[in-house]
């Protein structure tokens, strides 16, 4: 079993025009509390990710707690994340954990 170096951990808010103010609420919030880095909200399909989203940047000595948040925190929007180790395949099917819908990837980018 090959061991790698977790830099950090992604987490994505999945969300659709009716439940975007939902995750700005969710995501202000994180932020507001961890003071972590927010991305972009793509209101539309971006790389793997088959739901408009936004990134959350997770150093790895917050990723419990934060995971743990937005676990009683996410209301019904379907969260997907992984570590970030360098090997973006392994990392986003193998390494992922969802709340909610398990969705289907655009895996094909990684090829």
């Amino acid at each position: 079993m090959e061991n790698r170096v977790i830099k950090n951990f992604h987490i994505h808010l999945y969300f659709n025009k009716t439940t975007i103010q939902v995750a700005k609420d969710l995501a202000k919030e994180i932020h507001q509390k961890f003071s972590i880095s927010i991305g972009t909200f793509h209101e539309r399909n971006v790389g793997p990710h088959p739901r408009w989203s936004v990134q959350l940047s997770v150093p790895t000595d917050l990723f419990g707690e934060i995971l743990s948040f937005v676990a009683v925190n996410r209301k019904d929007l379907i969260v997907f994340t992984h570590p970030d180790t360098g090997n973006n395949l392994i990392d986003h099917t193998a390494n992922a954990i969802w709340m909610g819908e398990m969705l289907g990837l655009n895996l094909e980018i990684f090829d």
